[in-house]
């Protein structure tokens, strides 16, 4: 695997990292279970210092780390100062939050004879993290502020393509006071992966990639008994009903399809507008996304974004010829995009019936599928028609209507009135093959921990 910074707006190649050596993985788990022993018994107080001070660096440096964002994988600088501050946003929540949310539950026995149940959860060791490029910071953030937090430590296994986001981190955490091997960035090789899996030290693994790079890690994770959570591919579905809001809907739709290049695990894929209100609405997205401009990711003038590498472009372009050959209709919308930089020009994908397998793929970057629902019911069926289950929307005047249709999509995440979003005290994570596990809030500080059960019984006590 060659890690390297290659600026995607430009195309050229910056620095190359070499892959690490078996020993230096080795030593990186070494120390991070050394660490472990004595981080776990560190007072939820002094972690939270830690998480703090990381949160003080990223706001106080926020130009340097969001300028990396843009070198590395071409987000706009906007966003990229966003990305940052949401960063310090999630040490922040678990630098207050993390002593309740980990706080001994007492537990309700119908016989007191049973003895006086608590509930306590206790971290396990070393949690492998697998990160992919297009949120480099948040990515990190949302699963190293919950599991140090809680006690465990962990090795970080970033994307090829953003090798100084991962080492800035590394360093972030080192200048927040963490100790010398509770956190490390490591630019493993791909057979390191069933390596550092098959330590008894590492409790587990959180991805979050492709649908082909979870399907290889948990069947690793698997063999070795080890846990894993993952967040995986989306189409999520952006459901517009008759008694919408259209104008407000399809300004909402061009931002949830384009934002980041489109290239969003939650990003407003699969466009489903109701019959009576479907030429309204397409009229005022064409318009919307006509005002996109493509060009330098750190000009504020742009707000379209290269994808994050050339090969990401073309192997878009790719797949979209290949639904092409499936049936589907591709109409180009919007200004046309620079031809120098792995820029894609925003598209417009129909007729994606129901022979047509292109309607279950997910399409990462600014290419947006669009389906004309008979009605509500029909809306529905085209959401739940997916193997994905990861976020969506429901977009409807009557919100008590709006949940209720939420209700009725098989998915991890629906916002009614707005496409999804990212907050730090939110849980994210989906179902099917969007994936399993939860991150974020307390659910994601207790995927690695140890929910023990502690009885105090009287010894005189029936069996």
């Amino acid at each position: 695997m060659a890690y390297a910074t290659t600026n995607p707006y430009t195309g050229e190649t910056l620095k190359t990292f070499p892959d690490a050596t078996d020993q230096e993985v080795q030593t990186a788990l070494n120390d991070a279970y050394e660490a472990f022993t004595s981080w776990r018994h560190v007072s939820f107080a002094d972690r939270a210092k830690v998480m703090t001070a990381a949160a003080n660096i990223l706001r106080r440096d926020i130009d340097k780390y969001a300028k990396l964002l843009t070198l590395e994988m071409g987000k706009l600088y906007e966003e990229a100062k966003l990305e940052t501050i949401l960063s310090a946003e999630i040490f922040e929540y678990y630098a207050k939050n993390a002593e309740n949310l980990l706080k001994p539950e007492k537990l309700p026995v119908a016989d007191p004879k049973e003895g006086e149940a608590v509930l306590v959860h206790q971290p396990q060791g070393i949690v492998f993290a697998i990160e992919p490029w297009n949120f480099p910071y948040y990515q990190i953030a949302r699963i190293i502020a919950p599991q140090l937090s809680a006690g465990n430590t962990v090795l970080l296994k970033h994307a090829s393509n953003v090798p100084q986001c991962a080492a800035i981190f590394d360093a972030l955490m080192i200048e927040a006071g963490l100790p010398k091997g509770a956190f490390r960035n490591l630019y493993a090789a791909r057979h390191h992966t069933e390596v550092i899996l098959k330590d008894p030290r590492v409790c587990g693994v959180a991805l979050t990639g492709s649908e082909g790079a979870g399907a290889i890690v948990a069947s690793i994770a698997g063999k070795a008994l080890k846990k894993a959570t993952m967040e995986l591919g989306g189409a999520d579905a952006f459901i517009v009903l008759e008694d919408a809001d259209i104008e407000k809907a399809a300004k909402w739709a061009a931002f949830g399809r384009h934002w980041n290049a489109g290239q969003v695990c939650v990003s407003s894929k699969r466009l489903i507008v109701a019959d009576a209100v479907y030429d309204q609405f397409l009229e005022i997205y064409k318009a919307e996304v006509a005002k996109l401009k493509a060009g330098d990711p750190m000009d504020p003038s742009t707000t379209l974004a290269p994808l994050s590498s050339q090969k990401a472009a073309d192997d878009l372009k790719a797949q979209v010829e290949e639904a092409k050959k499936h049936g589907a209709v591709v109409e180009v919308i919007g200004a046309p995009v620079p031809e120098k930089g792995a820029f894609f020009q925003p598209l417009l994908m129909t007729n994606l019936h129901e022979n047509n397998e292109a309607r279950h793929w997910e399409f990462f970057g600014p290419v947006t599928q669009l389906y004309r629902a008979k009605d509500e019911a029909d809306a529905i069926r085209i959401a739940n028609d997916s193997p994905f289950g990861l976020g969506g929307s429901v977009f409807t005047k009557d919100t008590k209507r709006g949940v209720k249709v939420a209700e009725q999509i098989y998915t991890g995440m629906v916002y009614v009135n707005h496409p999804t979003m990212v907050k730090a005290d939110l849980p994210f994570g989906g179902v099917a093959r969007s994936g399993y596990g939860r991150e974020l809030i307390g659910l994601g500080i207790k995927e690695f921990v140890n929910h023990k059960l502690i009885d105090v019984v009287d010894i005189d006590a029936p069996f």
